[in-house]
């Protein structure tokens, strides 16, 4: 029974996002963060394959970015369309 109201709550909960998180999953959860993810990194990510296995901190890294400041615009994003 609480392993259902686990489930049940990770479910309507939305993840947030890190340093750790896929570029392609972010993409993938959120489609507004695309449009952060092309400011920062250029639109050559979507077509890349890496963005399967590459993090935004590797992202971040590449295109000498601070991955903190990609972060916290997408969170930013985020918590103002869910609010």
């Amino acid at each position: 029974m609480v392993h259902k109201e686990k489930e049940k709550t990770a479910m309507t909960t939305k993840n947030k996002v890190t340093k750790d998180s896929l570029i392609g999953d972010v993409i993938n959860s959120s489609p507004e963060a695309k449009k952060i993810i092309e400011k920062y990194f250029g639109n050559g990510c979507f077509t890349c394959p890496g963005i399967k296995v590459e993090t935004i901190a590797f992202g971040a890294m590449m295109h000498n970015v601070d991955p903190a400041r990609v972060i916290t615009e997408i969170n930013g994003m985020e918590e103002k369309n869910e609010g």
